[in-house]
C-alpha cells in the first residue's frame, strides 16, 4: 500500500493585480514533490494562464475587485458582494474538509478577505490537530502606523495567537523588521520565522552577442502603472534615437483603451509591447536593465537574476512599494524615482546612468542571499517529522 501523500493547501485571495498569485505559484512550484500535493484556492481571474507542474492544481473562487481598502465587489458575476463572499467562504471550507491538508498556507490576510477563511481555520483547529497553519507575509505590508491600526482593529494578533502555528515573513529581518515596525506581541514574535526573499529559477539562456542593450519595463498586473508606461514612451518619443531596445509588459489588467493607445505609440517607435508573459524570469534574464514599480515579486526576480533596476514605486493606497524601494536603494540593490518626481527627463537620466555603468548595483546584487525556499523546505521537512 502506498504511503499517504503530504497535502498542502494554499489560499490566495487575489483582489488586485498579480502579486499574490505569482508569489503563491513561486512557493508551490518549489515545495511540490513526488509525494507532495499542492492545491491552491484562489480568486485570481488569470490563474489558468499559468502552467501548473504535476502535483499542483487550483480551485477557482469567484473573483473580487478592490474598489477601496474596505470595499470589494465581484469581478464578473452580478451578485451582491456578501453573496460572492459567502460562495467563496463555502468553497474554501469544502475544499479544506475534503482535501484535509497537512499544511495550510494563508497569504497575507490572517482571516482572509472579509473573514472568509475564519470558519476553515476554526474547523482545522478542531478536526485536524496535526495540521500546521502558516501565515505568509511579504517583506513589507504598509507603513508602520497604518498596519498597526489595521491589525488592531481587525484583531489579527488574537487570530494568530489562537489559530496559527507560525508566521513566515518572506524577507530579511536586517532589511525590514515587521516584528518591530508592526509591534508584534511577544508570543506572535516567537512564532515568526524570516525565510528570506523567495528566489526565482534562472532560466537557461544562450549568450548571444547583441548590437543593442535590452530594457524590460514591467508594471505587474497593470491596473495602476499607466503613468510609468506613459512616461517611458514619452521619454523615447522626445529623445530621438537611443542605443537600446525595449520590451514593455503592460500587465493583463491594464484597460483595453489604454493598451490600444500605448500599443499604437509603441509601434511608431519600434518598442515591443506585450500585455502578459507566462515566464517573466526568462524576459528579465535577457535584460540589461529592468524598469518597474517595485512590487515584491518583480524585486525577487531582479534579485534572483542580478539585474540593475530603476524603480518607480507607487505611494497610494499603500506605502509598501516606496518603503521597499527606499530600503533596497539604501542597500545598493536598485535606484528609484519617487512617483511624483518621475518625468521623461528624470527617467532618461537614470536609465542612461544605469546602462552606462551598472557595476555599483551588480556588485551588491551578486552577494545578496536568496534563502526563502531553503528555509521553507526545512520547515516542511520539520512538519513532516513532527506532529504536535
Amino acid at each position: 500500500m502506498e504511503s499517504k501523500a503530504y497535502n498542502i493547501l494554499m489560499y490566495s485571495h487575489d483582489t488586485y493585480g498579480l502579486g499574490h498569485i505569482r508569489r503563491t505559484m513561486a512557493i508551490a512550484r518549489n515545495l511540490v514533490a513526488p509525494d507532495v500535493n499542492i492545491l491552491i484556492v484562489t480568486g485570481s481571474p488569470i490563474v489558468g494562464r499559468y502552467t501548473m507542474p504535476k502535483g499542483i492544481d487550483f480551485v477557482r473562487m469567484p473573483g473580487m475587485i478592490k474598489k477601496t481598502n474596505a470595499i470589494y465587489v465581484p469581478h464578473s458575476i452580478k451578485v451582491d458582494p456578501k453573496i460572492a463572499i459567502s460562495i467563496r467562504k463555502n468553497i474554501i471550507s469544502a475544499t479544506a474538509k475534503t482535501f484535509k491538508p497537512d499544511l495550510f498556507i494563508v497569504d497575507k490576510v490572517p482571516t482572509g478577505l472579509k473573514g472568509e477563511v475564519l470558519p476553515t481555520l476554526k474547523w482545522i483547529k478542531k478536526n485536524l490537530p496535526c495540521t500546521r497553519v502558516v501565515l505568509g507575509l511579504r517583506d513589507i505590508l504598509d507603513d508602520a502606523e497604518s498596519t498597526r491600526t489595521d491589525w488592531k482593529r481587525k484583531r489579527f494578533p488574537e487570530v494568530l495567537r489562537d489559530l496559527y502555528s507560525e508566521i513566515w515573513v518572506y524577507g530579511s529581518k536586517t532589511m525590514y523588521d515587521p516584528i518591530t515596525e508592526y509591534a508584534f506581541p511577544d508570543d506572535i514574535a516567537k512564532k515568526t520565522i524570516f525565510t528570506g526573499y523567495i528566489p526565482r529559477k534562472a532560466p537557461r539562456t544562450r549568450k548571444v552577442k547583441r548590437k543593442h542593450k535590452q530594457v524590460v519595463v514591467t508594471i505587474g498586473g497593470g491596473g495602476d502603472g499607466y503613468n510609468v508606461l506613459d512616461t517611458y514612451l514619452r521619454m523615447l518619443e522626445t529623445n530621438g534615437t537611443v542605443d537600446f531596445k525595449t520590451l514593455m509588459i503592460t500587465g493583463p489588467f491594464l484597460s483595453p483603451e489604454r493598451l490600444d493607445e500605448l500599443a499604437d505609440r509603441a509601434r511608431a517607435i519600434k518598442v515591443q509591447i506585450k500585455p502578459f508573459v507566462r515566464n517573466m524570469e526568462k524576459r528579465i534574464a535577457k535584460a540589461d536593465l529592468v524598469v518597474s514599480m517595485g512590487g515584491y515579486n518583480t524585486m525577487c526576480e531582479i534579485l534572483s537574476l542580478k539585474k540593475p533596476a530603476l524603480i518607480i514605486p507607487r505611494d497610494t493606497p499603500r506605502l509598501e512599494q516606496l518603503i521597499r524601494a527606499t530600503v533596497f536603494k539604501k542597500q545598493g540593490l536598485c535606484d528609484f524615482i519617487k512617483w511624483d518626481d518621475v518625468s521623461p527627463e528624470t527617467m532618461r537620466e537614470k536609465i542612461n546612468a544605469l546602462l552606462d555603468d551598472p557595476t555599483p548595483y551588480t556588485t551588491q546584487l551578486e552577494t545578496f542571499a536568496m534563502t526563502g525556499l531553503t528555509v521553507m523546505r526545512d520547515r516542511l521537512e520539520y512538519y513532516r517529522k513532527n506532529c504536535s
